[in-house]
């Protein structure tokens, strides 16, 4: 068994007892590793230490439950292993910004430390060769872009980081999709398009959000961004539903890209990471990432 094997083995562990007291001495015997040598691997290979890893994935799961039931705080927090009301409300603040009641009363979109893959860190798959792993299927390939293609829509710099918070791009997806309707050239059957480009304030990202139009006249409250001809790799990958492709999904094949395909491959791409999406309905299924060659 490969040492990462033995990781993801505690990974799906954790996931199947998040309501369970976990000990470091358990989980090394799960990975049939020493308590010292798991730890340090642990952290190295998913980025977090372990104990702050099971936190984070069981803060993770009581979103929805404070959302979708009426159950007492404490309740909740219980349900997936926290032991005492002040416990649960320390780690989700500070986590998340806000306390589980505020949250309750002032919901929010936000991201989570999502359960990793580490067998895609580890998978190499030639081009136009399907990889299916842990619910999603991935493809990689190489296109040339013949003429430029213009879009219309808004744009924020949002702090880059790994760590759960709430989610402005949700957010400002929200506000584009309540104005969309007033771009004046929408294309007929276009694409809508996030971009994410370095930004000029540190530790920070500029993300785009818009629509495909046919000029490139751009309206007084929205930005433009034109998505250079030329070749480019292009992650196309599918998921079971559209909460899981845009979260999940897009998640693990951006981190496939960066920090396995592109660097074993050693091609290096332009500043610029497009997310092209073909529909945007609850039951779209399938989109693509579009990384300009240099």
């Amino acid at each position: 068994m490969e040492s990462w094997e033995s990781i993801q083995k505690t990974l799906d562990y954790i996931e199947e007892n998040l309501s369970e007291k976990m000990e470091i001495g358990t989980l090394a015997k799960v990975a049939c590793l020493s308590p010292f040598y798991y730890q340090r691997l642990f952290s190295r290979l998913v980025g977090k230490p372990v104990m702050e890893y099971i936190k984070l994935r069981r803060l993770a799961h009581t979103t929805n439950f404070l959302l979708s039931s009426d159950s007492k705080i404490i309740d909740i927090g219980m349900t997936v292993g926290f032991e005492s009301h002040e416990t649960f409300t320390r780690s989700f603040k500070g986590a998340y910004g806000f306390t589980p009641e505020a949250f309750r009363k002032g919901p929010r979109p936000l991201t989570h430390f999502l359960k990793p893959d580490l067998s895609m860190k580890y998978t190499l798959i030639q081009e136009d060769v399907p990889l299916v792993a842990n619910g999603i299927i991935l493809e990689v390939s190489q296109k040339n872009l013949e003429n430029p293609r213009f879009f219309q829509g808004l744009s924020i710099d949002t702090p880059f980081s790994n760590n759960p918070g709430v989610d402005y791009l949700a957010e400002l997806w929200h506000s584009f999709h309540m104005k969309k309707s007033t771009i004046k050239d929408l294309k007929k059957d276009g694409n809508e398009i996030g971009v994410g480009t370095p930004s000029e304030k540190e530790g920070h990202i500029n993300y785009f959000v818009g629509a495909e139009v046919n000029k490139t006249n751009c309206q007084s409250e929205f930005i433009s961004w034109s998505m250079p001809s030329g070749d480019y790799v292009v992650c196309s990958f599918e998921a079971e539903n559209f909460h899981l492709l845009t979260t999940n999904a897009l998640d693990k094949a951006v981190q496939y890209m960066y920090s396995t395909w592109l660097p074993k491959n050693k091609l290096t791409t332009d500043a610029f990471m497009a997310e092209l999406y073909f529909d945007t309905n609850e039951d779209a299924v399938y989109m693509e990432i579009w990384l300009k060659l240099v």
